[in-house]
């Protein structure tokens, strides 16, 4: 379409979204379109036909009908702090944010669930939990600002995932408008529903299948008493071993992360934990439960540490001190920009007991391309946080930090892992999508996109990669155990 065609359909479209919604928030100017160009990985950018700001259900339903019966795509967002660009919009797509949709609906503290907006901030589910002594489990390190709707899009996990899972195991329903406008309910609120289980393709589809209108999430009694053991390490590996040591002991932490020294001397400058700042690696491991439990798994966890090699242990005397010691982690991300100009955030996951090896090859590869990589992630489940620290300013560093986390994430295939934990594909990691699956593969996954929409209209070019010609990609590299990257001759990005 050139931009003339664009101009006009968006005075068309403009004229009957505002009709039925609130002409303040049917934006069509430039200046207020563009903190909607990007999500948290801001290196991807594109400027919108039009941003929607729904306050109805109806009122989505009604938006989403429009755009089917004209055949214009739409992409759904939520708080926008994604990192794999899977909210980034196109010229001739309607961005609908569910930004208004930030009601928690109800509670219910006999059955220990509560129903949502997609809107509602992941930390504030647990703060209209509290008073009834339950918390929501998953919170990623953007719980402050993250939404339940995204949460659900990504499946997202954080520091506590390892025990009470990722948002697919505290997640009872969902809500969604569909392609065509269809309101949808999947799930129910009991143990188990009849059917096939949509719930669990639902979660983690980036907005590939539909729109979340409406979440119900399980909530967790607040545990008697949670404790954290600090341990710092001279050495990366043996951080990472120590993680696999903590598992084999049959102790499940509520959390165990690592950061390595870039990291741990930018979240220390940030939030004044006490972090060692000369430790070359660092992990914090919590216990919950009751306080016997707590104390018994404090000491031998503490043990396992110092036997390991561990050159510092410090345990938590109080709530404020747990809180202070978690602080550093979370904040770790934004604390990594007082050290570098730039840093591309990556998602991977590997098995635990290749933590290792592949922080050691994360190391050479960092000398390879000059580049400094800060290691802050869920160790006790593998899900790796590398920050890639570059300088945009100068030409060329940025390529460099997209083919060195590109390596990064073929390496987790090649030892067994995937290559997203939380983040999503989006537009990000496309390219690895045919390292880690088939043509064949691959091309179910448009099959299960083409099931819900038929066209192709939602969020288009995320998630999937659009294969030219499956016979194109090359055969298995018996040298590299997977498949080699085939951007751009085997796949096209729609």
């Amino acid at each position: 379409m050139v931009a003339s065609h664009y101009f006009v359909l968006a005075e068309e479209l403009t004229k009957e979204f505002r009709a039925f919604i609130d002409p303040e928030y049917v934006i069509v100017d430039a200046e207020t379109q563009r903190p909607y160009e990007c999500d948290g990985l801001s290196m991807y950018c594109a400027m919108p036909l039009i941003v929607l700001l729904p306050e109805t259900v109806a009122q989505v339903q009604r938006a989403m009908q429009i755009c089917h019966q004209r055949g214009v795509p739409v992409i759904p967002r939520g708080a926008g702090t994604g990192l794999s660009a899977g909210a980034m919009p196109r010229e001739d797509a309607v961005v609908l944010s569910l930004a208004k949709f930030k009601h928690v609906l109800d509670i219910d503290p006999l059955a220990r669930t509560a129903r949502l907006q997609p809107g509602v901030r992941n930390l504030a589910i647990s703060e209209a939990a509290a008073q009834y002594g339950l918390y929501y489990g998953p919170d990623p390190s953007s719980q402050i600002a993250c939404t339940i709707g995204g949460n659900v899009a990504e499946n997202s996990g954080g520091v506590h995932c390892l025990k009470y899972g990722l948002t697919v195991h505290n997640l009872l329903s969902v809500e969604l408008v569909t392609v065509e406008g269809e309101l949808v309910r999947l799930g129910s609120e009991g143990l188990d529903c009849a059917g096939i289980d949509l719930m669990a393709l639902i979660t983690g589809s980036e907005g590939l299948l539909g729109v979340i209108t409406e979440v119900t999430v399980r909530l967790l009694p607040v545990p008697e008493q949670a404790r954290v053991v600090m341990a710092a390490f001279d050495s990366v590996k043996a951080a990472g071993d120590a993680v696999s040591a903590v598992i084999a002991q049959g102790v499940i932490p509520a959390g165990l992360e690592m950061m390595d020294s870039h990291a741990i001397v930018a979240a220390e400058a940030f939030a004044k934990a006490g972090y060692p700042i000369d430790a070359q690696a660092l992990l914090l491991c919590e216990v919950d439960g009751t306080v016997e439990e707590v104390a018994d798994h404090i000491t031998r966890i503490e043990q396992l540490f110092l036997s390991l090699g561990a050159t510092l242990t410090r345990v938590s005397r109080d709530e404020d001190e747990r809180a202070l010691l978690w602080k550093g982690r979370k904040s770790a991300f934004p604390a990594v920009g007082r050290i570098s100009p730039d840093y591309y955030c990556m998602d991977g996951t590997i098995p635990r007991g290749e933590l290792a090896h592949v922080l050691t090859e994360m190391q050479h590869m960092s000398e390879h391309y000059g580049l400094r990589v800060a290691n802050v992630f869920h160790a006790g489940d593998g899900n790796l946080h590398p920050l890639i620290l570059f300088d945009a300013s100068k030409p060329g560093e940025f390529d460099k930090a997209e083919e060195f986390g590109g390596r990064i994430l073929e390496l987790c295939v090649a030892v067994g892992g995937c290559i997203t934990g939380e983040h999503g594909v989006g537009v990000e990691k496309l390219p690895q999508m045919s390292v880690q699956f088939s043509p064949l593969e691959i091309a179910q996954f448009h099959g299960v996109k083409a099931a819900f929409d038929p066209a192709g209209t939602l969020n288009p070019g995320k998630g999937i990669p659009v294969l030219k010609n499956c016979q194109e990609y090359r055969a298995l590299d018996p040298g590299r155990g997977h498949v080699a990257r085939q951007h751009p001759e085997g796949y096209e990005q729609a």
